[in-house]
């Protein structure tokens, strides 16, 4: 298969040349070389890109993908990050469950007002507490993180 130009790529990927650009200075993506004044990509910047893109939205840093990739450009996957971060998703997807069910209970609660709701007010120290704590329904113990790039979505 042939090299795809910068233009390509991104039609084919969805995602921006100015990201594949970024992705690039960031180590994520190697160029091949140039047509003019395009960037050149081997056919592999497809798969590569779904790879980024899946892990971007398990939540890795483009760091920690970039460190998934060895020199060579082969996958180095280290399992035990895949490990801490699946158990990091567990703990959000129990206090986001957690949440969510208090807002129903909230929202259909009998008591006088809100206020009154021990459920509610159990809702409302979580909330607190989980502030206290540095955690976010984005992220646990992380600082905000910047808006991430466009994710990679094939087109037919």
């Amino acid at each position: 298969m042939r090299d795809l130009d910068i233009t390509e790529v991104a039609r084919r990927s969805g995602v921006p040349a100015s990201t594949l650009r970024f992705y690039e200075e960031k180590g994520l993506l190697c160029s091949t070389g140039r047509r003019g004044l395009r960037r050149l990509f081997g056919p592999d910047v497809l798969e590569r890109l779904a790879l980024i893109a899946l892990g971007r939205e398990a939540g890795f840093s483009l760091e920690e993908i970039s460190r998934m990739f060895a020199p060579d450009g082969r996958l180095a996957i280290d399992r035990k990050l895949l490990v801490e971060k699946a158990e990091e998703l567990d703990h959000s997807i129990r206090r986001l469950s957690a949440m969510r069910d208090g807002l129903r209970h909230a929202a259909s609660c009998p008591a006088p007002s809100h206020l009154e709701c021990p459920r509610f007010r159990r809702l409302l120290s979580a909330a607190v507490s989980s502030r206290r704590e540095g955690t976010t329904a984005k992220g646990v113990g992380r600082a905000p993180r910047k808006r991430a790039p466009p994710t990679f979505r094939p087109r037919a």
